[in-house]
């Protein structure tokens, strides 16, 4: 009779093996990953390798002592990164990353073609693949000592030029950064533009890499200056105007609106109205979260899980938000982990409100896709986070559900319905993301110590600033 423990060790092996299948080659050296491998559906963009879906496939590969790959990586898509001074007539802006990219042959030359958003679902270009980028280089750096790659004056200006990206001058008053809807891993219209969590903790990280990636030297050192600035500034912003939790929630009901001058409480003019009814039984006695929007006049009060996750793991929450993030998770259990880890947002969006945000989508209909959807890839981030604040029954709790379906449901890209039942009708099998995920959760549970790869201490003490 098989054990318990050699049938896990066939299911990770038949994992790793899928992982391995799903190899991009060029030149002859492995150099990413295809993002599913479903022979059933039609291949679209799905055979080409996208920067966000590549980073657990990635962290696995260095965890298991492959870098051979993640460098390659790293080294191409800097070729990539767009070097124009603009976004005008359709060319990405200097300092961007592509969405994704592809092998292509002539003859016996082979060359890489990139997708910066010109042909993706409504030409919306990436934000987060730059930032995702420089996470990687890190992590890169931490696994392998080679101190040597990012120092190269290649990649020091690669860093350069992403940092001009995303610190460039604009009509802000805040120090989050605006992007459109569509513009990360929810590509698709959702009402997640303008200050969305996900980007502005992903802006926070790539920050903190940066300071660690560059060299002082030239004109480092000014560009060092400036990142610890808005590092301060960000921090400050993130922790004080978008937690939510009882108390903060008992604030914003008591608000008074158009209140002008320097000295007010509610700085963005919030309406104490537009607190939704669920949310007041929703939020648990000891739990909390970042809300997933923050503008003028505006709180989008949805929970949205990569987010706050990414928050715990780059110390952006602090280890008392934190706590309350992981307790949010513990006491509503079946709303954000159900049968299938992890929830990538909650409410879903129904009725009316569902058609004039996401325009009639049919693939974010209620509880599926985006809009609801359970995504196994963000096991990784639970498992991570989890392990970080010290919860780590809950990490373990986490990757057993997704252990019992992946296998036998074959790696579906999302589920579908309230507590993720059903698997997505319109997802993919042998998602190569989903089948990271759950191998980076496994070895991240195995070996905490990998969490240094993805994390940052909390360590950071530059002076906020507030509105």
């Amino acid at each position: 009779m098989t054990s318990a423990i050699d049938q896990n060790s066939l299911l990770e092996a038949e994992a790793w093996e899928l992982l391995e299948e799903s190899i991009i080659y060029y030149q002859g050296k492995p150099i990413g990953t295809v993002a599913a491998r479903d022979a059933e559906a039609d291949a679209l963009n799905y055979d080409q390798c996208f920067l966000r879906d590549f980073v657990p496939s990635a962290l696995v590969f260095l965890m298991h002592g492959k870098a051979e790959i993640v460098r390659n990586f790293l080294v191409e898509t800097l070729k990539l990164q767009s070097h124009e001074k603009q976004i005008d007539c359709f060319e990405p802006g200097a300092g961007l990353m592509p969405a994704s990219f592809k092998v292509h042959s002539n003859g016996n030359e082979e060359f890489l073609v990139a997708d910066f958003g010109e042909l993706a679902i409504a030409r919306v270009p990436p934000i987060d693949s730059c930032m995702w980028w420089i996470l990687l280089l890190r992590a890169y750096e931490k696994t392998t000592g080679d101190l040597t790659l990012a120092r190269q004056p290649d990649f020091q200006a690669g860093i350069k030029l992403i940092l001009d990206l995303c610190l460039v001058h604009r009509f802000s008053m805040y120090p989050t950064m605006l992007v459109p809807d569509g513009a990360f891993m929810i590509d698709r219209r959702m009402g997640v533009y303008e200050h969305p969590l996900e980007i502005q903790v992903l802006f926070y990280a790539s920050l903190r890499a940066a300071t660690e990636l560059l060299l002082p030297d030239g004109d480092g050192d000014s560009y060092i200056g400036k990142v610890n600035r808005r590092l301060g500034s960000l921090k400050y912003h993130i922790r004080n105007y978008y937690w939510l939790d009882l108390k903060r929630l008992g604030e914003i009901y008591r608000y008074k609106d158009n209140e002008f001058g320097k000295e007010i409480v509610n700085k963005f003019n919030i309406n104490s109205e537009s607190i939704p009814s669920w949310l007041t039984e929703w939020l648990p006695e000891t739990g909390g979260y970042l809300a997933g929007n923050l503008g003028p006049g505006r709180i989008d009060f949805r929970f949205f899980t990569l987010g706050n996750l990414m928050a715990i793991l780059t110390s952006l929450a602090s280890e008392k938000e934190s706590q309350s993030i992981m307790n949010l998770f513990a006491q509503r259990w079946q709303d954000l982990i159900g049968y299938m880890p992890v929830k990538i947002c909650f409410p879903a969006m129904d009725g009316l409100e569902w058609r004039i945000v996401t325009g009639c989508d049919s693939k974010n209909r209620a509880w599926s896709y985006h809009n609801g959807g359970n995504w196994p890839v963000l096991l990784w981030l639970f498992t991570a986070a989890a392990l970080k604040a010290g919860r780590t029954e809950l990490a373990q709790a986490a990757v057993a559900i997704a252990e019992r379906r992946l296998f036998k449901d074959k790696f579906p890209e999302y589920y579908d319905g309230n507590n993720g039942r059903l698997i997505g009708k319109e997802a993919r099998i042998y998602q190569t993301w989903s089948i990271a995920g759950l191998l980076a959760a496994k070895k991240f549970v195995e070996n905490p110590e990998y969490l240094e790869l993805i994390s940052f201490a909390e360590g950071l003490e530059v002076p906020g600033c507030s509105l």
